[in-house]
Parts: structure tokens; sequence; C-alpha cells
């Protein structure tokens, strides 16, 4: 839902990934920041208007993100696309970081503006594995956000590292930086950064992608 800038490059990135996509903007003159050779649906409405998000497609959508201009608008329509259609992967643009915590508390994952790119978006949205947010000079040592199965929620630290052999730097919760110790239980919702070797991030991927083995203590 909305076709501004950002919603126009995510549209077109989604798209460009393989996936189709339907864009909803109540002035159809916001379709023209799509590429020109875009094939999605485009929806002229209010995104949170339920024949419009019918006709966009919302009963077989997998993922929802709400980028309008308006903060109540972009929730309600998360809201409505989570509460009535069910739709699981949905994000919500937030102008306002301190309501962006609330409702990340509420069960609605939102991108504050002011640490906004379309990879976060992205990632709330499409499961993209690992990506780098700083390798040293050498190359060999990489800082990276890491995806991981919601089965390792409610598991500590010390348990992610015995298992990647990979060190957690911190975790991101709702608008705030927490230094993870051994003893940090990752919550739902935590955004996961992971330094390990360049050579073992397709290992460290694999097995936080995956659920934890149960271990016998």
């Amino acid at each position: 839902m909305g076709c501004g800038r950002v919603g126009a490059s995510l549209a077109h990135e989604i798209e460009a990934r393989g996936h189709s996509v339907a864009v909803i903007d109540q002035n159809p003159e916001a379709f023209r920041r799509l590429p020109a050779e875009f094939g999605g649906q485009k929806v002229t409405g209010i995104g949170f208007d339920r024949e419009t998000l019918v006709q966009a497609g919302i009963e077989d959508t997998y993922a929802f993100a709400a980028v309008s201009d308006g903060d109540n608008s972009n929730v309600l329509a998360a809201r409505v696309a989570r509460e009535t259609f069910g739709v699981e992967k949905v994000v919500a643009r937030i102008y306002d970081p301190k309501r962006a915590e609330i409702y990340q508390r509420l069960g609605i994952p939102t991108v504050a503006t002011v640490r906004w790119t379309s990879d976060q978006v992205l990632r709330r949205m499409l499961p993209l594995g690992a990506t780098d947010e700083y390798r040293d000079p050498s190359g060999q040592v990489r800082l990276a956000q890491v995806d991981y199965h919601p089965g390792w929620a409610g598991l500590s630290v010390r348990r992610i590292e015995e298992a990647t052999g990979a060190r957690v730097a911190f975790l991101s919760r709702y608008t705030d930086g927490v230094m993870a110790t051994p003893g940090t239980v990752l919550q739902e919702n935590d955004v996961l950064h992971v330094l390990m070797r360049s050579d073992d991030a397709d290992d460290v991927e694999r097995t936080l992608t995956h659920a934890p083995v149960e271990r016998e203590d």
C-alpha cells in the first residue's frame, strides 16, 4: 500500500525477485513512479478498505507492506491485512519511532523512517538469509543481520553461539539496540546481528534458518 518512492521501489524490487505484486494507492497519478516494465497490478483505492484489498488479491497474499505517508493509515491497513485476512508477513512504515515501538508490541512489525531502508522492509516480508552490515578490510570477518527460524526464539545467545560457532554482536529489539550476553534470550521479532568468519557464513545461515536441534542436557 502506497506508491510513493518507497512503495514504487519495493514493488519493483519484489517483482524483480520473481514475485507477483499488487500496488494500492488512492492517487492514480502515483503509479507513474513505477518503471515502465512493471507488470504487476495497480489498484486505485484506500489501502485499508476491505473491497480495495480484495481487488488487489489480499486473500491470496503472502506478504503485505503498508508504506504510505500516513502512520495511522499504515497501521490500520496492516491490522486489517493481518487480523481480517490472516496475512502472516505484514510490515508498516511508521514515521514516529515512539509509536513504532508501541505497534511492535502489538505484534505489528514496523520500520521507523529514521532507520528505513528497502532491505529492512523486504527482510520482514521475505526470507533473505544473511545481509552484510560490515566486513573487515581483509574480508575474512563479517557482521551480518541473519534471519532465523521461529524455533530459536526463547533460546539463549549462548545456545545460538554454541550451535553456530559465531558471535552474537547485538540484537535490535523494537527501536532499541541490546548488547548480547550469553544469558540474553532471543525474543520473537528480535533482529539478530552476528559476527562470523566469512567462510562460515553459509553454515551459520543454514543452522539459524532451520529449527534448532533438541539436545540432551
